[in-house]
């Protein structure tokens, strides 16, 4: 089966193309590198001693997306290229829903066009909003505290009424919580452009002395220790959480939680981190950020039912692996 990936050299969507070739099918990656760079395919190649075409499009243009669907027989669609960052789409609202949206516009419209029935679509557990913990998939969706989770709502229903007007065409929304850590070889990992938005990275460039200290966005949550409590979840058992979604993809609209379970606080990480790994990671309390929410955890119990999938890896293996990535890359970065 060939499946195209966009956003394929990000973060998810790289270790998500490793548990794809792995898996035995053949990738077609679809990314622009707005936050990614063109070497990650090459080392995703490099783990998996596999192939994949690229293509360097935007897929908010409708020809660069069809010249794609018209020179390969694509079998299935794994969706995740669009903007991420909760602070940013609050101060940069428009960007979001250009990005977001029209790129699952376009590709909806593509894939009828061409007959293309699977689609698996990263969305995130912010589109819950701030409902009550654990969030279950049968909750109503409150996405309103930031855009980039009204941008992760509409893209939902854009594929919904797709799948009710078209019953052939089966999705898989998968909504994930909080992802970090890296392969195990530590040759990909998250490696955003510029300053991190997303915890992981900024601890691991924290601890290699690359940024002074860690800024946490609020200590007066009504949390453990005041501090927002999230759902981190290794980011290879959230790549093999898509292989199992488009594996036992179901007709019709199918909607899981990718998650451990389980909470944890920003500190709580922070302290496994340095435990984990032997450094200190020298942090500040500051205003709490835009857009966030106090905790956020999932229920993953149908995932488990239903596709048979797991979160395998804990939060030691998450810190590890991240470290392991940001020592490897600053010392490939020096050559």
């Amino acid at each position: 089966m060939n499946i195209l990936v966009t956003g394929g050299a990000g973060y998810i969507g790289s270790h998500t193309c490793v548990a794809l070739l792995e898996a035995g099918y053949s990738v077609i990656v679809a990314d622009n590198f707005c936050n990614s760079q063109a070497e990650t395919l090459e080392q995703v190649q490099q783990i998996t001693n596999k192939d994949i075409t690229f293509y360097q499009i935007d897929v908010t243009e409708e020809d660069s997306v069809e010249s794609i669907f018209f020179n390969h027989d694509i079998d299935g669609v794994i969706h995740f290229s669009g903007l991420k960052a909760v602070g940013e789409s609050v101060e940069k609202p428009l960007d979001y829903y250009q990005n977001n949206i029209v790129s699952t516009l376009i590709l909806s419209k593509v894939c009828q066009k061409y007959g293309v029935r699977r689609f698996v679509f990263s969305s995130s557990a912010t589109v819950y909003g701030e409902n009550e913990v654990p969030f279950v998939e049968t909750m109503n969706l409150l996405p309103t505290t930031n855009p980039y989770g009204e941008t992760k709502a509409m893209s939902e229903r854009i594929l919904t009424d797709t799948a009710k007007a078209n019953s052939t065409f089966s999705v898989s929304l998968l909504r994930y919580f909080n992802p970090v850590g890296a392969h195990e070889s530590g040759l990909i990992g998250e490696s955003p452009n510029g300053v991190p938005n997303n915890l992981m990275p900024y601890v691991t460039q924290v601890a290699q002395g690359k940024l002074e200290k860690l800024r946490v966005f609020g200590n007066d949550y009504p949390t453990i220790d005041g501090t927002g409590v999230r759902d981190y979840i290794h980011v290879m058992d959230l790549a093999e959480g898509h292989v199992a979604a488009l594996e036992n993809l179901k007709e019709g609209v199918n909607i899981y939680n990718l998650g451990t379970g389980r909470g944890t606080s920003v500190l709580e990480l922070v302290h496994a981190f340095e435990e984990a790994n032997g450094v200190e990671v020298p942090y500040e309390i500051v205003d709490r950020r835009p857009g966030d929410i106090a905790s956020c955890y999932a229920d993953v119990s149908k995932a488990k039912e239903e596709l048979g999938w797991v979160a395998r890896r804990d939060i030691v293996d998450m810190c590890r692996d991240a470290w392991r990535f940001e020592r490897k890359y600053e010392v490939e970065s020096l050559f």
